[in-house]
């Protein structure tokens, strides 16, 4: 075997998932790899059921011992594995891949500790889950979900060809894993975008690529909230978090949100940041029959048969200033925010659908009056469309001044 490549750890509750995880086992060990079974079974403390790691080793990395995972309510028993075996990934720090089976309560065991392994490390959790919302699941980070199919409860002619593709996925994750390390020398730079912002930030990335490597997120809630992880993380030089439409879904209802948090890296870390208002204008739904009965009356854009895009008003623009203002002023280190006076998106332009003076003019005037400007923290107004060339190259150059 080769002992370079580290573990790949096959992780389930083996007192009800006990077959299928040493079926796939075997085939990831027929591979050549290093595998280990890990048991999360939350019932009986001294059981071993063929692990090669017990569950009552896992639970001993809780911060309450193993008393707290083997306390007979099954609940606060999954709620406190998840925690143990999250603690438990850290310790390790061998782990080369890791592979989940579960149902609903094995998922939320598992993925928790996949969160918190680093970008990159191949993570495939199979689960009767995986046909539905999986955003809690995966969180900001880069977890795989195959569903199960029949669900996790024996082998027959469905699950052997699911599960032994995952096996084969995983095993292939880890024996052609490989490093660009091109870019290894320039400095990260974050970005956001969407697709109505598409133009700006391409610009202001072919501006920016002969110094730095790019890294543009997809404002959909889940995209910010990967970015924040990275900055939190201190692995971006700066950012240029032009697409800040997650906050409208957030106070408004939508369905791509970020939550309270958003902004908090910038704030806790004082990295340097460009910030705009792409899609401020906007506020996302899925097929027009799931926006809520109190917006019915409201100005609309079919994206898609599934996107549905609402435009904001004068109100709401009023409150997403607010809400991004009393973050700014949070904010202790150099931060910029450029104001596209022209319009926020590729549907907020002159003759656009969602064009609305009075709406843009609300925004900019509350933003105005609630930050509180200093040296390091200022408000720029540009005359230009935020997808105009000109605007990119006027972010880039406000981020080169104040990275520089």
């Amino acid at each position: 075997m080769d002992k370079g490549n580290g573990w790949i750890y096959v992780v389930t509750t083996l007192d009800t998932k006990g077959v299928e995880a040493l079926f796939v086992r075997d085939l990831i060990a027929r591979q050549g790899l290093n595998v280990r079974v890990v048991d999360l079974s939350t019932r009986d403390a001294q059981a071993e059921h063929g692990a090669d790691i017990s569950a009552g080793c896992v639970a001993d990395y809780h911060p309450q011992g193993r008393q707290a995972v083997f306390c007979g309510d099954r609940g606060k028993a999954i709620t406190a594995m998840a925690s143990a075996f999250s603690h438990f990934m850290a310790a390790r720090g061998d782990a080369c891949a890791l592979l989940g089976l579960g149902g609903s309560g094995g998922t939320a065991l598992i993925t928790p500790a996949m969160q918190q392994l680093p970008l990159g490390v191949p993570k495939l959790m199979v689960s009767t889950m995986a046909c539905g919302d999986v955003s809690g699941y995966i969180g900001a980070s880069d977890i795989a979900i195959m569903y199960s199919v029949t669900d996790v409860a024996g082998l027959n002619r469905i699950s052997r060809k699911i599960l032994a593709n995952a096996a084969n996925q995983i095993a292939g994750a880890v024996k052609f894993h490989s490093v660009d390390d091109d870019a290894a020398d320039a400095p990260a730079v974050a970005l956001t975008m969407f697709g109505v912002t598409t133009p700006c930030i391409q610009s202001a990335s072919e501006l920016l690529n002969s110094r730095f490597d790019c890294l543009v997120f997809h404002a959909t809630g889940s995209g910010g909230k990967a970015m924040e992880k990275l900055i939190s993380q201190r692995l971006v030089a700066g950012c240029l978090d032009i697409t800040t439409t997650e906050v409208c879904d957030y106070l408004f209802g939508g369905v791509l949100a970020c939550d309270e948090r958003r902004f908090d890296a910038i704030i806790d870390t004082g990295t340097p940041c460009v910030m705009s208002c792409g899609a401020l204008d906007m506020i996302n739904f899925g097929a027009p029959a799931t926006v809520p009965a109190r917006y019915q009356d409201r100005l609309f854009y079919h994206h898609n048969p599934q996107v549905t895009l609402m435009r904001t008003t004068p109100a709401e623009n009023r409150a997403l200033a607010e809400w991004i203002a009393a973050k700014l002023n949070q904010c202790e280190g150099e931060v910029r925010f450029v104001i596209p006076q022209k319009g926020f998106s590729a549907l907020d332009c002159e003759g656009g659908p969602f064009r609305d003076p009075e709406a843009t003019r609300a925004f900019i005037d509350t933003l105005e009056a609630r930050v509180v400007q200093t040296d390091k923290r200022r408000i720029v107004k540009t005359d230009d469309h935020i997808n105009d060339g000109a605007f990119a190259r006027r972010l880039v150059d406000e981020f080169l001044n104040i990275i520089d």
